[in-house]
């Protein structure tokens, strides 16, 4: 970034050559600004640390239309990769609510590890592509946010943070309990107080709790992690009581004061996961099983889903025969209805995979386990009642015949993509 370009020039540089080459910016113009009055910072709002809070407040304030420029020239003189990914970050748990869902207007928040995923894997030249455009899509949440109820993250209430001997059993009782603000306090002692990965066992655990907000919530715990490790951890506090505060999200009674049909998986499952042989993780790879699962699982029964783990595991079955039934029928599903709540399964699968791998809890695994074929089953049911769901299944696949791609290029594939999508795959 040498020269002055413009921001539709900047971007018609970043993606000349690309699969994003194709990336229409001319919508960005007819889009409403989010002005510097309606991003000013209200009085009681989280503060940040004094090295990123300049920037993030640059996110903030800068209209969106000039905001790429503006970090452009920040870029050019010296300012890191690793910076500009944190106050995107910063800048998304502060002024965007992850209310009335898990979702919409929080995917600012939720793709910001996305975004770095995509820039690590681009050509150098084009890396600060994905960053930017997740830039670009923050202001648009922000002002989503701003017509919503203009919410931002208050500053702790220092007075009700625990000390170090409570804190984690008060974020326990808080999260059990389904208490906000306790859960809020809380949060902020258990980063101040313990390991790092201490803290995430915990959110491991309670981010795959509950199906509301069709797997975000898994999705935030495994994506604000990821972050984390490129951002550092003296970033944390703002980004965990985002995560507690997501975590909780709810419509109706107190969930451990009622019985809603969002926590019975879990209730359930609480006591499938104290049966499991001892040493279930040292299974064999069966197919056979993998089949058995995934014809179960497109039933869309989660007791019998979970039942029919819970056997498999005390068979001897490896848990990665499991896993091999959960992604098939995640990427059935699809292929199946092409649409929102399918894609989620996938993501929602991925999120709960990594945190299977990145826990070291043996309860916190087993759990994940069996609530990943609740999820996926309750999928099925969030897709039939948006109907047009095909019989599709993924056994009818042919073997694929290498000769028949030989003289199809990307782009053809890509152009396939909106129109043809059986055809692209």
């Amino acid at each position: 970034m040498t020269s002055q370009p413009t921001r539709r020039s900047f971007l018609k540089m970043a993606t000349a050559g690309s699969s994003f080459a194709a990336l229409d910016t001319n919508f960005m113009g007819t889009l409403p600004k989010v002005s510097g009055a309606d991003a000013v910072l209200p009085p009681n709002a989280v503060r940040l640390s004094p090295e990123i809070e300049p920037l993030v407040r640059l996110i903030e304030r800068t209209d969106r239309q000039e905001l790429l420029e503006s970090i452009g020239s920040r870029i050019r003189t010296g300012t890191s990769y690793q910076s500009v990914l944190a106050a995107l970050m910063l800048a998304g748990v502060r002024n965007v609510q992850p209310r009335p869902a898990v979702g919409f207007k929080f995917h600012a928040v939720l793709v910001v590890n996305a975004a770095h995923i995509a820039s690590l894997a681009s050509p150098t030249q084009q890396r600060w592509l994905p960053i930017f455009w997740a830039l670009d899509y923050f202001k648009s949440a922000q002002a989503d946010d701003v017509k919503e109820n203009n919410w931002t993250m208050s500053a702790v209430n220092e007075s009700s943070v625990p000390s170090a001997s409570r804190c984690q059993a008060s974020f326990q009782k808080a999260m059990d309990g389904w208490d906000e603000g306790a859960a809020d306090a809380a949060a902020t002692g258990i980063v101040r107080h313990l390991p790092s990965h201490a803290v995430y066992e915990m959110f491991f655990r309670y981010g795959a709790r509950d199906y509301r907000s069709i797997g975000h919530k898994a999705i935030f715990v495994a994506n604000s992690w990821r972050t984390l490790q490129c951002i550092g951890w003296r970033h944390a506090e703002p980004i965990v009581r985002s995560l507690a505060y997501a975590l909780l999200n709810h419509d109706g009674a107190n969930p451990s004061k009622a019985d809603h049909e969002a926590d019975r998986p879990w209730r359930d499952n609480l006591g499938r996961a104290k049966r499991f042989r001892d040493d279930w993780l040292d299974g064999k790879n069966n197919s056979t099983a993998t089949r058995e699962l995934l014809s179960t699982l497109r039933g869309g029964n989660h007791t019998a889903a979970c039942d029919l783990v819970l056997e498999q595991i005390n068979n001897g079955v490896s848990p990665q025969s499991l896993w091999d039934a959960y992604f098939l029928d995640a990427g059935e599903l699809l292929v199946r209805q092409p649409a929102i709540i399918a894609m989620h399964s996938v993501t929602t699968t991925n999120a709960l995979r990594f945190a299977f791998r990145t826990t070291a809890n043996d309860n916190t695994r087993r759990m994940i386990l069996l609530q990943t074929a609740a999820f996926l089953t309750l999928f099925h049911q969030s897709m039939r009642e948006r109907g047009k769901v095909s019989s599709f299944q993924i056994d009818h696949l042919e073997a694929f015949d290498a000769k028949v791609a030989d003289d199809l290029s990307a782009e053809a594939i890509f152009a396939d993509v909106s129109n043809n999508k059986m055809r692209a795959a």
